[in-house]
């Protein structure tokens, strides 16, 4: 799945979620991630069907492209390099 870096979180938000009402549909946490000061979005949906109502949450994540996922992005592990010893 490809998304363009300037694709902002609330197109992103409505082609997962679908047209959703402003009333059932919340932001509970916004998460600033230490490592690489990465964002994570939590929000959460409530569904009325009928008589019943469910509700789920969906987390999106902020990657070093600017692109918004629901998958977090990679961590950035440490690595040796011969490259510069060759030199």
């Amino acid at each position: 799945l490809m998304v363009a870096p300037e694709q902002s979180l609330r197109v992103l938000v409505e082609k997962w979620l679908g047209a959703v009402s402003a009333g059932h549909l919340h932001v509970r946490a916004i998460h600033r991630i230490r490592a690489g000061r990465r964002r994570c979005i939590c929000v959460e949906v409530e569904r009325i069907s009928g008589s019943a109502t469910s509700a789920f949450t969906l987390f999106f994540f902020r990657h070093d492209d600017g692109a918004w996922h629901i998958y977090p992005p990679e961590t950035v592990r440490p690595a040796m390099s011969l490259g510069r010893l060759a030199a």
